[in-house]
């Protein structure tokens, strides 16, 4: 992935694929995920007609009566502070929607993973590790799915980038075997 917020937006989209239920259904965004990330959604999903709803991930009411189609929580949030998001999760996947966490790598050392409390996807930034900022973007997201979503990951990602003459390029970010050998099945 390209950055964090890319990556979530990513997820977002993978999530709306996935959901069986209504196509009216919105997604959810804590209200403590990091700005940045959040306007990335917010322009990603304009385009695609998906409605975004902020909801309080740490209140038990949080979740609204409304058909969702995923959810994203920042851990830890942007704050700082660590969240059990277990019950949130739990809640989330009664409802048939997806659990995203956006979360640091390196807070993943000595943090219960996202997985092991219910996320169905991980996603953040590697620049916590020191990947040098630059080639066509700010630094390197990830994105990560149980098992069963492997699928619905992107594809292929295409960004678009500046040459040295200022001339406007397309490159490709990733692409998996699929996209050319088993089209049918590329997402």
């Amino acid at each position: 992935m390209l950055d964090e917020g890319t990556a979530a937006a990513e997820a977002m989209n993978l999530a709306q694929r996935s959901y069986k239920g209504s196509s009216e259904a919105v997604f959810l965004i804590d209200k403590n995920v990091h700005p940045q990330t959040l306007a990335v959604i917010a322009t990603r999903a304009k385009p695609r007609g998906i409605v975004l709803e902020v909801f309080d991930a740490s209140s038990h009411d949080a979740l609204p009566t409304k058909d969702f189609f995923g959810a994203l929580v920042q851990y830890p949030n942007t704050f700082g502070e660590i969240h059990d998001h277990s019950e949130l999760a739990a809640r989330v996947h009664d409802r048939g929607a997806l659990l995203i966490a956006a979360t640091d790598l390196l807070a993943l050392t000595v943090l219960k993973p996202p997985g092991e409390w219910g996320a169905d996807v991980a996603v953040g930034s590697a620049q916590r590790f020191g990947v040098p900022m630059g080639f066509g973007g700010p630094h390197a997201g990830f994105m990560a799915v149980h098992r069963g979503l492997e699928r619905a990951l992107p594809g292929r990602l295409i960004g678009e980038s500046i040459d040295v003459d200022g001339n406007p390029g397309l490159r490709l970010t990733l692409q998996t075997r699929e996209q050319h050998i088993r089209r049918d099945k590329a997402t």
